[in-house]
């Protein structure tokens, strides 16, 4: 038999300890949560594993291999594009899969009994059979009814405390036929306990509930983490400890030392080649990894502690957890249900109160006390600002007294007596973290032009309109729904530069800001007649296309997914004569996600081709990212949508500059070249797009779905995007389908690749050193120019711990070859093997 288990979590809840690793490797005992269920599977004599994967896949490629040092045979399926859910992720493997199988989760700890599941599984000829179990609590958990023969007759998603009918609850563990996948469509997203199940159930399939008798627990929390580690030394789950029974209920790892004066109180498990100092107390509970040393005088009770910490004299450790690598410093406290995670230093004689969480990375300076979560503190790597301003996790990451804070750093920057504008999106999230903002302004002596609700392009362009010093926008992360992002502003509407960023992060670090008088606090203020002005500017940009708009009268779908803050554009096409048809333009609770958004731009193109219209837009959440259909259905995104824009708009105006960052396509400048026009290349970021698009006469900037036109403003703007094309494609008489057949074939891949913080230098020296012979470009990152047509971009990310390869070449094969060279190129550098070579 063969076993499907599924390891693609990313483990949300559980960080920071899963900030670098994915659910799935988060060590249980000291060994991974997926190498236990390995064991488990083996036991019962399961050893072909399909391992499914989507976070961070490489760390368990790494760690497990094909398996034979484990004594299984493992198999890969990555899901690359998108996650396909519990179900599709599976359908994904179904060529591997020709007989009975069993599919479990490999983020959970359980010892149920497999066989004795399989065994219920043939005797009643069940299509599907679910592991069951009994809780205390199945809140948040899929409940199951299942009548005496075990088949199952009703199911409940994560009941409410109202809805609660059974005690009886899916452990995520299944026994299939392989036909039950023939119900699912590939490619698809799709899940078992909400899709798959119920289908069966209603088709009236045999689909069976076995009743474990057995330990299960989600770990679902950093609370039920610690909890699992105690479940485990207090022998309620049947699980191999790993090491010698040293002392009764005390199991210890071989080459370790504990000092005769040293008071151990079991049960507790300390790893391997540990060394515990004099007068050192540890009572029952306590978990210590390997390769820990624990310095004399030090108290531990009950802490769950990874591998290589280094904890110094008369540390107290109190129910929390600390990450690997990290050191804790003489005398420091670290409180019940605080997380430290890894690669931290913690200052002697400081204190980390209970349920506070370090970020990785971080160190506490001596003495201090950390009573909040430090996720943005001081270090190297990372700073407040990233891509795209300020960014984190709503009300874990970016909270209100974060936003309060940030505020009055912004602020602090700024004369007394400035104004600044503050606009937001529709979302209640950023509501909230509007008016904290707004608050640390006033308390600075900032006052506030209040847009409220407002289309980011419409706030960029009211930035000099209202004669603002600068302005903030917040908005949810149109492709991370439990994020969100907060933008800061020039006087002009355009990012604020590095410089400016670094004044904020300084004050935000320092507490280094004013506190104005009562007289002095900042004023709000409500700006009126927003989208008059918008308009206004709009149709003045826009002068002379009404003439072949009108002549043509083109239909325009557009497409504004559930999400968009202001439904502006059909109005300004119609005055010109356009006929635009609006598909779901109500606002939703929640931002459609990016599989969602991809079937709305097919179902898009599908309508395009029903009505002959002339094209299709997608507008995305705030109204700066725009995707375009052709009349045949075409869909074009990112590096295909910039080299249509680029063919498109220097037909019309040959001779013209255009400016695209260093990720661009080399096709950009094969296009340009047809029409003697000069082609800007800029750092990747969004800011070095808008200097350039505002130091030149630069008919637009463009990348990723985003344009920015400076006859009209400062900012990327989609709206202005679609009727500039529209406008385009009339003058030229041509649809977008003609456009796209003068563009000259390219390939372009991008892919995302691991890489420590600490490596990211050395990374890129070597590449520059290794690059002798080839021509390279240090715009942004290391860019190589292997031949006339081919050339790769080794880009450091700001925010997380990976780069980014993006190759251009002759073929798609060549292009992969490239960015597979350099990918092991990168990992041969972060693990040291080639920096040993080279020196």
């Amino acid at each position: 038999m063969k076993a499907v288990l599924m390891a693609g979590g990313s483990g949300t809840r559980l960080r920071p300890l899963t900030c670098d690793i994915p659910k799935p490797m988060v060590p249980m005992l000291n060994r991974t949560m997926a190498e236990h269920i390995i064991d488990l599977l083996k036991k019962h004599g399961i050893r072909d594993i399909i391992i499914t994967l989507y976070y961070l896949p490489q760390v368990i490629q790494s760690y497990f291999g094909d398996g034979r040092d484990f004594g299984v045979n493992i198999t890969y399926a990555i899901e690359e594009k998108m996650p396909l859910g519990t179900a599709g992720c599976v359908k994904a493997v179904e060529h591997l899969l020709d007989d009975t199988f069993i599919v479990i989760s490999g983020d959970t700890l359980t010892d149920t009994d497999l066989t004795a599941a399989i065994e219920f599984h043939n005797q009643k000829k069940s299509l599907a059979t679910l592991v069951l179990t009994r809780v205390e609590n199945p809140m948040d958990i899929g409940v199951v009814i299942t009548d005496p023969e075990g088949r199952i007759e009703r199911f409940l998603e994560k009941p409410s405390s109202s809805e609660i009918f059974s005690d009886t609850i899916n452990t995520g563990t299944y026994i299939l036929e392989p036909e039950v996948l023939a119900h699912l469509d590939p490619d698809k997203e799709f899940d078992f306990s909400k899709d798959l199940f119920p289908l069966l159930l209603k088709r009236s399939d045999p689909m069976y509930g076995y009743i474990a008798n057995c330990y299960w627990e989600d770990v679902g929390s950093l609370q039920a983490y610690r909890q699992s580690h105690y479940d485990i030394v207090e022998g309620k789950i049947k699980l191999e400890m790993g090491y010698k029974e040293w002392q009764p209920g005390i199991w210890v790892g071989e080459g370790s030392t504990i000092d005769p004066t040293a008071k151990l109180s079991g049960p507790l498990v300390i790893g391997k080649h540990c060394q515990i100092g004099a007068n050192v107390q540890m009572t029952a509970g306590t978990v210590i990894g390997d390769n820990v040393i624990v310095g004399a005088g030090s108290s531990l009770k009950r802490p769950v502690i990874w591998n290589n910490v280094y904890i110094a004299e008369g540390v107290a450790l109190r129910g929390c957890v600390i990450g690997k690598n990290t050191s804790l410093k003489r005398s420091c406290e670290v409180l019940e249900g605080a997380v430290v995670a890894n690669n931290c230093v913690v200052g002697e004689k400081s204190v980390i109160k209970p349920n506070v969480k370090v970020w990785p990375n971080k160190t506490i300076d001596t003495g201090a006390t950390v009573s909040s979560s430090l996720i943005w503190g001081t270090n190297a790597q990372r700073g407040l600002f990233g891509s795209g301003g300020v960014r984190g996790l709503v009300n874990i990451e970016i909270t209100p007294e974060f936003a309060v804070k940030l505020g009055a750093s912004y602020g602090a920057t700024l004369p007394p007596g400035s104004s600044v504008f503050v606009s937001r999106d529709g979302s209640g999230a950023s509501r909230m973290i509007n008016r904290a903002l707004i608050s640390g302004l006033m308390s600075v002596g900032v006052s506030i032009q209040n847009l409220e609700t407002s289309a980011l392009p419409i706030s960029r362009y009211m930035a000099p309109v209202l004669d603002c010093m600068g302005g903030i926008h917040t908005r949810i992360d149109p492709n991370q729904s439990d994020e969100i992002q907060i933008e800061f502003f020039d006087s002009q509407g355009m990012d604020i530069p590095r410089s400016l960023e670094k004044k904020i992060d300084a004050n935000f670090f320092k507490e280094d800001y004013r506190r104005s008088q009562l007289t002095e606090i900042g004023e709000i203020s409500f700006p009126s007649r927003m989208l008059e002005y918008y308009k206004g500017g709009f149709f003045k940009a826009m002068a002379g296309a009404g003439t072949f708009i009108r002549d043509k009268k083109p239909k325009i779908v557009l497409d504004y997914a559930f999400s968009i803050s202001t439904v502006l554009l059909p109005s300004v096409l119609g005055r010109y004569g356009a006929d635009p048809v609006v598909l779901n333009a109500h606002m939703k609770a929640r931002f459609p996600s990016l599989p969602e958004k991809m079937a709305l731009m097919e179902q898009l193109a599908e309508v395009v081709v029903a009505l002959k219209a002339q094209f299709g837009a997608q507008l995305d959440a705030h109204g700066e990212r725009m995707h375009l259909c052709d009349n045949r259905g075409n869909i074009y995104r990112e590096d295909h949508l910039l080299a249509m824009v680029t063919q498109l708009f220097l037909s019309v105006t040959p001779g013209s500059k255009i400016a695209v960052p260093v990720t661009a396509t080399s096709a950009i400048e094969r296009i340009a070249a047809r029409y003697g026009s000069q082609v800007i290349r800029t750092k990747a970021h969004a800011r070095a797009l808008m200097e350039a698009a505002k130091r030149g006469e630069v008919l637009f900037a463009g990348s990723d779905g985003r344009f920015i036109w400076p006859q009209f403003h400062a900012g990327h703007d989609g709206m202005f995007t679609v009727a500039k094309v529209t406008e385009a494609l009339c003058r030229l008489d041509a649809t977008l389908c003609e456009v796209a057949g003068q563009i000259p074939e390219f390939y372009h891949l991008h892919e995302v690749i691991p890489c420590p913080w600490e490596s990211k230098g050395t990374v890129m020296r070597v590449l520059v050193e290794q690059s002798k012979n080839f021509k390279v470009e240090l715009l942004d990152g290391v860019k190589v120019f292997l031949s006339n047509h081919s050339w790769v971009l080794v880009l450091p990310d700001p925010i997380d711990p990976v780069v980014h390869l993006h190759a251009d070449g002759t073929s798609i094969i060549e292009t992969e070859q490239i960015i597979e060279e350099y990918s092991a190129l990168i990992a041969s550098i972060t693990s040291g093997k080639q920096e040993a070579s080279i020196v």
